[in-house]
């Protein structure tokens, strides 16, 4: 079963297991979940701090307020592989990228959030959960592992 879940336009690190106590640890929101975005626009200080203290966004028909989270402004570029999907890019305006994360994840939770803000997602990345990473990993890369560390 897969832990989580990553939406038909984001990316990232997907982990499969048999394991259900790993698979609810993670989706109880024990565990962190770390994602790059890449937004439509220059983001501000003030929507960073925004997102930080949580914001409201629908979710299951209702208003739901997000948790405290933590989220900064990549000044550069991160270093990840080229997208398969397509995005529009900076000739059509300016784009930002962010790091974010969670410990919760509601439906497109990160897209919601961003958009709550002024800045859509363009591109949503996940890159970290727990403490295992997609550093070193290429593109459909796939690492069968004994244990993985989650907190």
């Amino acid at each position: 079963m897969a832990i989580g879940r990553l939406d038909e336009k984001s990316e990232g690190l997907l982990m499969l297991t048999t394991n259900g106590a790993a698979s609810a640890l993670v989706r109880g929101g024990k565990v962190e979940k770390e994602y790059y975005a890449q937004l439509d626009g220059e983001i501000t200080e003030e929507a960073i701090l925004t997102l930080q203290n949580g914001v409201d966004i629908s979710y299951d028909g209702k208003v739901y307020g997000t948790l405290p989270c933590s989220a900064t402004k990549l000044h550069t570029a991160p270093d990840i592989p080229d997208s398969n999907l397509s995005t529009r890019d900076e000739r059509h305006g300016p784009t930002s990228w962010i790091s974010i994360t969670l410990r919760e994840g509601k439906f497109r939770q990160v897209r919601k959030m961003t958009a709550a803000v002024g800045f859509p997602t363009l591109r949503l990345v996940r890159v970290r959960i727990g403490k295992n990473t997609i550093e070193g990993m290429v593109l459909g890369e796939v690492l069968e592992v004994e244990q993985f560390s989650l907190e």
